[in-house]
């Protein structure tokens, strides 16, 4: 009965039931902190619809809290690790790993757009918001977007893939985690098939992207250009979300066709998109030059996880 619950070699619990502590520990605590925000919300009678920065914001960082410090509980805890083995301390290289993943977000985000306007009926204009309006909704969706990022990573490319990745079971968890996150959108708004085999597409992307340096920051980079330069750039919908941008600086037209181009639910929801992410996710597979830090792939490899 001892080898259902406990590793024979390692003397740790399996990475299993590692999950499934971090999983309840995680559920409970965002509840609860979600309760608070949406009360104080309520208390200081700010509207925060569903489509709307503010509830984006106040969820995403309710979510994060418990994200960050379950997964650093069940690391130290469960396997005697530290805090920065779970990839969000400064450690060697995170800010250059971060630049990364910016410009690669952006890169990947623009070779969906180019395709869109060559092919499909993509095309943008200046919108008619004045440069104030600009730049607030520049600076707030930054906001929004980078909180939104940093709780989407820290759950799913966090404590879960890395538990299961140190018990050798890493592509296990990335198709579990980004079947999940391919969920979990398909209730937004104009969400599809094509859009939710996207999402499941995007979550092995930035997988790849965590698997290449071991930390979070060139994941988070990645998903914070991607879904920053849609709307506030481009007035795209992100993720079939349009409210956290109010005031972009283009204006977009997208007259389809809609499995190419993704029209009411942004670039996430066509073919367009797909392209992109397979293009980007074998490049940073193969990417020459940009190696983990040493004690991180330690922290986060079968049979070295454990550090004196």
């Amino acid at each position: 009965m001892e080898t259902i619950f406990f590793n024979d070699q390692t003397g740790y619990l399996r990475s299993g039931w590692r999950v499934a502590i971090f999983l309840f520990a995680y559920i409970f605590l965002a509840v609860f902190l979600g309760t608070i925000a949406q009360a104080l919300l309520a208390a200081l009678n700010i509207n925060a619809s569903l489509n709307s920065g503010v509830f984006l914001a106040a969820n995403a960082f309710s979510s994060l809290i418990p994200a960050v410090v379950v997964g650093w509980l069940c690391g130290k805890y469960l396997e005697e690790l530290p805090f920065r083995a779970l990839g969000a301390a400064f450690t060697n290289g995170w800010f250059r790993n971060t630049m990364l993943g910016l410009f690669i977000g952006a890169l990947t985000l623009a070779v969906a757009i180019a395709i869109g306007m060559l092919f499909g009926g993509i095309h943008f204009q200046l919108s008619e918001n004045t440069t104030l309006a600009i730049a607030s909704s520049m600076v707030t969706s930054f906001i929004v977007f980078g909180v939104a990022a940093a709780f989407e990573e820290a759950l799913f490319r966090g404590y879960i893939l890395q538990t299961f990745a140190r018990s050798g079971f890493a592509w296990l968890a990335i198709l579990l985690t980004s079947v999940f996150f391919g969920a979990v959108h398909y209730g937004n708004p104009n969400a599809n098939l094509i859009s939710t085999a996207n999402t499941v597409l995007a979550g092995i992307w930035f997988s790849i992207a965590y698997l290449k340096t071991r930390d979070l920051w060139f994941v988070w980079g990645l998903h914070l250009m991607w879904n920053w330069m849609q709307g506030a750039f481009f007035g795209i919908e992100v993720s079939g979300l349009t409210g956290i941008t109010p005031a972009p600086l283009l204006k977009e037209f997208d007259s389809g066709p809609s499995w190419l181009t993704g029209q009411s639910y942004g670039v996430e929801g066509g073919i367009i998109c797909t392209i992109a992410l397979i293009t980007s996710a074998v490049a940073i597979y193969f990417l020459p030059g940009v190696n983990p830090d040493e004690e991180l792939l330690a922290m986060s490899s079968p049979q070295e996880a454990k550090m004196p």
